[in-house]
């Protein structure tokens, strides 16, 4: 699916990857910084972006998480700008992160139309 597929989600454009395993996934489920609320259920999920770079190049991925599974409901390439700045600011760090406020920007502007 393309991220215009899913342009009716509402996301969270404060979740981090980090938070979700915090609030999702570790024992107490608890947001510590008191930003969300504690998960009840599995019915309780978020719907998010992050910045893999596990592969050859940075790709964004939307991810929906619950207590029991995160589901990647799309992926997309960076643009050439926007993969540099991530590049120039994370080096090669391989990992998950949160979205640079410009990719932030870039996917609300890409949501919105």
């Amino acid at each position: 699916m393309t991220l215009e597929d899913h342009k009716d989600l509402i996301i969270d454009w404060n979740m981090s990857p980090a938070e979700a395993v915090t609030l999702y996934l570790e024992w107490g489920n608890n947001s510590w910084h008191a930003d969300h609320l504690p998960v009840r259920s599995k019915d309780d999920f978020s719907n998010y972006f992050l910045v893999d770079t596990w592969g050859a190049e940075p790709v964004v991925r939307l991810i929906q998480r619950n207590s029991e599974e995160a589901i990647e409901l799309a992926e997309l390439p960076l643009p050439a700008i926007l993969r540099e700045e991530f590049i120039e600011e994370y080096g090669n760090l391989k990992g998950v992160f949160e979205p640079t406020e410009q990719i932030k920007d870039w996917l609300k502007a890409r949501l919105e139309n």
